[in-house]
């Protein structure tokens, strides 16, 4: 069954609407994810390996993962006239030196035409907002070492780095990335 948030417009993302992806939403996820690998990563991972990106084989794979249900949790965003501007996916922590109970954010990409415009937080609120009511206690996520504006943009969002590094292989070269955390349940009163 679908969620669509129930939540009000968030002052910094007016109009902007947070529901569950369809099928129907995957050509537009997977041009999201391209172009906004290409524009994040410019200059952090190797140009042969943005350019040879496509979207369409992408579209394909996320029908296919769609389609067969039982994965995590995937959201777009869409503007007031329904073009879908951004995506999220998250679910349980994939990996074992977490904290138990957490859930990490897979992804999360804006159209490049569309930062700035609070769409990325309204979908981080809400991907925040569903894994506590999933029961995640915290939550995880990789980003690029060298990724200084998405560090900022989770820094904002009360990420913080807990000292885990790994480097993956990616066109060639080995990229470091840095996990964030964060707390999902309320502090306690003293």
């Amino acid at each position: 069954m679908d969620r669509v948030t129930t939540r009000p417009d968030p002052a910094y993302a007016p109009g902007v609407r947070v529901r569950d992806m369809t099928l129907d939403d995957c050509s537009a996820v997977a041009d999201i994810r391209v172009r906004g690998w290409r524009w994040a990563y410019a200059g952090l991972i190797p140009q042969p390996y943005l350019d040879a990106m496509d979207a369409a084989q992408d579209a394909e794979r996320r029908r296919a993962r769609l389609s067969a249900g039982g994965g995590p949790v995937n959201l777009v965003a869409g503007a007031p006239d329904a073009t879908v501007t951004g995506w999220a996916c998250y679910g349980p922590c994939r990996t074992e030196s977490a904290l138990p109970g957490s859930g990490e954010l897979y992804a999360l990409y804006v159209h490049p035409d569309r930062i700035g415009t609070g769409t990325g937080r309204a979908l981080l609120a809400e991907v925040t907002a569903r894994a506590r009511a999933d029961g995640f206690a915290g939550m995880s996520l990789w980003v690029l070492k060298e990724n200084t504006r998405a560090r900022r943009f989770y820094e904002r969002a009360g990420f913080r780095p807990d000292g885990a590094e790994e480097a993956s292989d990616t066109g060639g070269a080995m990229v470091p990335e840095v996990r964030y955390v964060r707390s999902l349940t309320p502090p306690a009163d003293v």
